[in-house]
């Protein structure tokens, strides 16, 4: 005997969200007074209906939305009833009401939302389905708090829905990388099944072909999961829905051709009528009505879709509807034209690629054009990404929609070893596929593009144009008539059929690391990627999302023979990267198609395109790209302008441009081959200059009353632009990668005191931001630099930022060893406010240790130190370190009263350091059970710690509001600022997270 499917749900939902509020089994079952083994045996499904007051605590405890406290209720609640447990292959249906079964027997997946998921996954068959696309699917512009959360209860039940038998669920609905995939053989999905049985039939021989389509036809039970509202009209369902007219038109003309116009009138009947404006169905109907020897219902069809077309779209039929009208008339009843021929409509659509893959928001856009009432698209996108590729499989996918044909022309805007196609040959070129004789093609462009607009007015046709220079090349090919739809590809992002035609734009961005797998997959097969998964997400790696790389990589490998690791290898083993994306010609070698974008550039464009390739970090703002190339801002701005229009940049964010890597390293090698190597030291130089004193700038607004760097700042070098800092906190975060690539790249004894300068600059927003790996590497790359240098201070100054690191890392005994240095520097330098900031620094080395008596001892030495050299935010900051360390001890009236005096020494607009000192009044109010007064400091510390962009600091000081709280006897206000402190603390890998955690976890 089995158990019902949604017996075992339960289980499996408790386990699902347990792990996502990451508590254990032990910590659930303090939370909700069970045994252990009474929560395990609820989760291992050995019990299996917990009563209703266990199942409340555990949502309580479990922090669960509505909707997952719903799901997990109904799945507590279902009685176990014995049935046979189900047995033979599973089967989904969707050619038709969504259905599911295992041999013979129904299986029950649940209602509304569940049926939706698994519809929608069946749709993609085998291809992820993104969390997004599932998320958008379920609940549109409302999804719940946490609606990846909820898709994966939702599909935790759906898999116990699909469980075999008692010895575990079958592995159909699989979760990956972006999202959720099913894994169903043909045999198992309808859907599947269909398109291997036309697959068949395209291939056979004609009498053996309409066999196989009848099989494939006869599949369907309707139309597409019309029992599903989220997915009835969902454009993958429309598509699936064109594939079956397509099936049946081909199913016709076979049966037309031999003599059998019978067999395909039933089902060509009924998909007429569903489908009233469908030309070449109802002209298929009208020939195999006139085939049947029926030619009056044949003149009726004829005149009832002619009235329809006239009365609802204002529009006369088309060619292939009049053809098959004029036969009907002669009584012509044999196999017909109308699936296209020579004396058919133009259908001058290239082949597609048979392994297309991915592009689902790109394909949906394109839909959205049949709908619309501008019927001109414009896809642009860099050299490689897939236009065309896309535009002739959506065409290919649509075209039955276009009785009156498709036309088709590669204007040869960018090819590597070709000149642009005159616009004038490409309208011949049309009029020729119209039928026009060549001695009534006029001369010159105009007549021509006139007499091709006369002559496409009023027909439903699909003009594709590919590859276009620029809107010049393109607008006179436009057909001017609303029955029309127009594709246009360019690399270039047609500003001017946007602005002047109303084109509507889409940009078609690199692949996700989810396509570009099915991709691969598409192109070698699954089982040749299951072999080697991990090399091939090294080679989506390298390729970075461009189709045209993960194509020429995927011809190498199927070339070869080789194992996917000797391909990944080759990838990698070579000095150039793009001489191992070579697909033989002009236009499958990589360097050569991007070669093609690069000589259309203005040579001012084609120089910053150049010299960004020496840039090391991600992203370039508008400041950097001109100090790259030594221009005014300005300038530049119409630069990076040229170069995004051309597609050779995106702007992902506004002011920020980026090249994806294989352009990068396109854009290297041509600074190396046609820059100087003068030319690109002065660029690099007045980059590092650009990020040097723009960075001081930030730096200085953060920490304005920071001593003066150690090595005075000089002017910029002609040509470096120095940032504008609105908001110096959002600047480092955006520039934080960058500046790290550029002291990385700083290695030239030239720039010596200028990489040591930048270190300095960046040094308080990485210890604020919580970012210490990197303040430590930034201060090993200035200490290696400060043995140049001349002042003894650089490399004290060095080795104390250095401890520092090492102490926010826990690395100790470095930390030790690193001070010791710093001190005995300073005091060769006789610098007393040197050796001051080391025993301040020595203080909290020693306070993170808890030896809180030799933390005094350095606190009060700081002090000395500091009150000779009349320094007073250095004895500001001794004065709080001793009130510090006397609240550790237990002296809080003492320690309230030093850092009282410390805060009077502050500047006001010292942010950093005054949040320090009120977090330390705070800690003693609180000790002193002054809690009000308490409140007031921390919440002060809040504010300035936040104005300080001070991640740990505001961590730090939640965490000790929530403890205030606590001790006030307000739990829930405790817990309200905890939470905040932990998601900071966790984000920085602070060790006083785990501490967090725990009195969370027991409250």
């Amino acid at each position: 005997m089995g158990i019902t499917s949604e017996d075992g749900g339960f289980g499996e939902l408790l386990r699902v969200s347990r792990r996502a509020v990451s508590i254990s089994q032990q910590q659930l079952a303090d939370r909700v007074g069970l045994s252990v083994t009474a929560v395990r045996d609820l989760e291992q499904g050995r019990t299996r209906r917990p009563r209703r007051g266990i199942v409340d605590a555990m949502v309580a405890a479990l922090e669960l939305t509505a909707d997952t406290a719903a799901a997990f209720r109904d799945a507590a609640s279902d009685r176990p009833r014995p049935v046979p447990a189900p047995s033979g292959p599973l089967r989904v249906q969707v050619l038709g009401p969504l259905t599911v079964s295992r041999g013979a027997t129904p299986v029950r997946v649940g209602r509304g939302r569940r049926r939706a998921l698994l519809g929608r996954l069946a749709l993609s068959p085998n291809s992820t389905v993104s969390t997004a696309d599932l998320i958008d699917l379920l609940w549109g512009a409302d999804p719940p708090p946490d609606p990846a959360q909820a898709v994966q209860t939702h599909l935790s039940r759906l898999r116990a829905a699909l469980r075999a038998d008692d010895a575990g669920p079958v592995r159909t609905v699989a979760r990956t990388a972006g999202g959720y995939q099913l894994n169903l053989s043909d045999d198992q999905l309808d859907l599947a099944d269909f398109r291997r049985q036309v697959r068949r039939a395209r291939a056979a021989e004609p009498g053996q072909a309409l066999a196989v389509l009848d099989d494939a036809l006869g599949l369907w039970r309707g139309s597409v999961l019309p029992d599903i509202p989220e997915l009835r009209l969902h454009p993958l369902s429309t598509g699936v829905l064109d594939e079956y007219i397509g099936a049946m038109l081909l199913h016709t003309d076979l049966a037309l051709a031999g003599g059998q116009a019978e067999r395909s009138l039933p089902r060509l009947r009924e998909l007429a009528a569903a489908n009233p404006l469908h030309e070449p169905l109802h002209a298929r109907l009208m020939a195999v009505l006139a085939a049947s020897n029926l030619q009056a219902a044949a003149l009726e069809v004829y005149a009832d879709i002619r009235r329809r077309l006239v009365e609802d779209l204002g529009i006369e039929p088309g060619t292939a509807l009049v053809e098959a009208h004029r036969r009907v008339l002669r009584q012509e009843t044999g196999a017909s034209d109308t699936a296209g021929g020579r004396s058919g409509p133009p259908a001058q659509l290239p082949a597609g690629v048979p392994s297309f893959a991915g592009r689902a928001d790109a394909l949906a856009w394109l839909d959205g054009l049949l709908r619309a009432d501008q019927r001109v698209g414009a896809v642009s996108g860099t050299a490689g990404v897939g236009k065309t590729t896309l535009a002739v499989h959506w065409a290919h996918r649509v075209s039955d929609q276009f009785p009156d044909g498709t036309l088709y022309v590669n204007l040869h805007g960018f090819d590597p070893g070709g000149r642009p196609l005159d616009p004038a040959d490409a309208v011949r070129d049309f009029l020729d596929a119209f039928g026009v004789p060549a001695a009534r093609i006029p001369q010159g462009l105009d007549a021509r593009a006139a007499q091709y607009r006369g002559l496409i007015r009023g027909r439903r046709m699909l003009v594709v144009l590919d590859n276009a220079r620029d809107a010049e090349q393109a607008r006179p090919l436009l057909p001017g008539t609303p029955t029309a739809v127009v594709v246009v590809t360019s690399r270039d992002q047609l500003t001017g059929l946007v602005v002047a035609e109303g084109a509507r734009p889409f940009h078609l961005d690199l692949m996700s690391p989810t396509e570009s797998y099915d991709l691969l997959t598409g192109r070698l097969g699954p089982q040749r990627l299951r072999c080697e998964p991990e090399v091939a997400q090294r080679i989506v790696a390298v390729c970075t999302g461009l189709p045209l790389a993960l194509a020429i990589v995927a011809a190498r490998a199927q070339q070869t023979g080789f194992p996917l690791a000797a391909v990944a290898t080759e990838l990698g083993g070579v000095s150039r990267p793009l001489d191992a994306l070579d697909g033989g010609d002009a236009a499958t070698r990589l360097r050569a198609v991007l070669s093609s974008s690069y000589r259309a550039l203005t040579p001012s464009a084609a120089r910053l395109l150049r010299l960004l390739g020496l840039h090391p970090g991600g992203t370039v703002a508008l400041p950097a790209a001109a100090s790259l190339a030594g221009v005014p801002a300005t300038v530049a701005r119409d630069l990076l302008t040229e170069l995004t229009r051309a597609s050779l940049l995106t702007e992902p964010n506004p002011g920020r441009f980026a090249l994806h890597d294989l352009l990068r390293a396109y854009a290297s090698e041509l600074a190396f081959d046609e820059e100087t190597p003068s030319a690109r030291t002065a660029a690099f130089t007045r980059l590092l200059d650009h990020y040097l004193h723009t960075a001081a700038e930030a730096d200085r607004q953060l920490s304005p009353s920071r001593r003066p760097c150690v090595i005075p700042f000089g002017e910029p070098v002609p040509g470096a632009t120095v940032g504008q800092v609105d908001d110096p906190v959002s600047w480092f975060t955006a520039e934080r990668s960058n500046l790290m690539a550029v002291l990385d790249r700083a290695r030239d004894p030239d720039v010596a005191r200028q990489a040591w300068q930048l270190a300095w600059a960046v040094d308080s927003a990485l210890e604020r931001q919580g970012h210490w790996s990197e303040l430590a590497h930034a201060w090993r790359l200035a200490l290696s630099i400060a043995t140049a240098l001349p002042d003894l201070r650089a490399q004290a100054f060095a080795q104390r930022r250095l401890a520092q690191a090492c102490t926010l890392l826990g690395r100790d005994a470095e930390a030790d060893a690193h001070l010791g240095q710093a001190l005995r520097l300073y005091e060769d330098a006789a610098d007393d406010a040197g050796q001051a900031i080391v025993h301040h620094s020595l203080s909290c080395v020693y306070e993170q240790r808890h030896d809180f008596e030799r933390a005094l001892h350095h606190a009060e030495h700081a002090l000395s130190y500091a009150r000779p050299s009349g320094d007073e935010s250095v004895q500001a900051l001794a004065l709080n370190a001793i009130g510090w360390c006397h609240a550790q001890l237990g002296q809080h009236a003492e320690a309230l009263a030093h850092c009282q005096r410390a805060l009077l020494l502050l500047d006001p607009s010292d942010h950093r350091a005054q949040a320090d000192t009120w977090d330390s009044i705070g800690f003693a109010c609180h000790h002193l059970g002054r809690l009000d007064e308490a409140v007031h400091a921390y919440e002060q510390a809040l504010t300035l710690a936040r104005q300080a962009g001070a991640r740990h600091l505001e961590g730090t000081v939640l965490s000790h509001l929530g403890d205030t709280h606590l001790a006030a006897g307000d739990p829930a206000a405790a817990r309200v600022v905890w939470k905040p402190a932990l998601d900071i603390l966790h984000s920085i890998d602070a060790p006083a997270a785990d501490d967090l955690r725990e009195r969370l976890n027991r409250r």
